[in-house]
């Protein structure tokens, strides 16, 4: 099981969380409700896992995200927040978020976004890929991103984060055959000829960043 800290200015909120993943047999090791403080202890524990608010009062979590990222700390960050805006989800991803989960979702799926993030996976439940795709196509120059479909567009979401056709299929519901029609599809669309060209492209695009590659 897992080491996590938590990061969210209402303590009922870490509390309730606290219970939910020592329940499943992790280990909460610390808690705030301020990036400053987070940040030295993040730093001190470097826990595993960080379930990280958006909004912390007057401050955001995008700065503790970012200083993360910043510094390479090996602790993998999952957003638990209400914010359904698409930047916000765009944002989180580039400053290197791996996991994006809506408060209000089911206990069930703050676990599996902890043990997809401790596997090196990444996580994203439906409606917020549908939000990163939203964020993707709104930022996207004429001629680029935006002549995908929907579908193309989530998948290319996983295909340049590294996730192999049968994981895409795990979280797109599709078998490992569909997924690969898909990519070949978007990739010739884009005009790109193998994996790397289509990273390279998501790059100058802004789906993510250098640093990630």
């Amino acid at each position: 099981m897992s080491d996590i800290y938590l990061v969210d200015d209402h303590a009922m909120m870490r509390d309730g969380l606290r219970a939910v993943l020592e329940g499943a047999g992790h280990h909460v090791v610390g808690e705030s409700d301020h990036p400053t403080p987070a940040l030295a202890d993040l730093t001190r524990l470097t826990p595993a896992v960080l379930l990280l608010d958006l909004h912390l009062q007057q401050r955001s979590g995008l700065e503790l995200l970012e200083q993360l990222h910043r510094r390479k700390l090996g602790t993998r960050t999952v957003m638990l927040t209400m914010s359904a805006q698409p930047r916000h989800v765009a944002e989180a991803m580039r400053l290197g978020a791996c996991g994006y989960v809506l408060k209000g979702s089911p206990a069930r799926e703050v676990l599996a976004a902890v043990d997809a993030v401790t596997s090196g996976r990444q996580y994203l439940g439906t409606s917020v890929t549908e939000l990163a795709v939203t964020a993707l196509v709104n930022d996207a120059p004429p001629g680029g991103i935006e002549t995908l479909s929907a579908r193309e567009q989530q998948v290319i979401l996983f295909v340049v984060r590294g996730f192999t056709s049968v994981a895409i299929g795990e979280q797109l519901h599709l078998s490992p055959k569909t997924v690969e029609s898909y990519r070949s599809r978007l990739m010739a669309k884009l005009g790109v000829g193998d994996v790397p060209a289509l990273v390279r492209l998501a790059i100058r695009e802004g789906l993510i960043s250098a640093d990630e590659h």
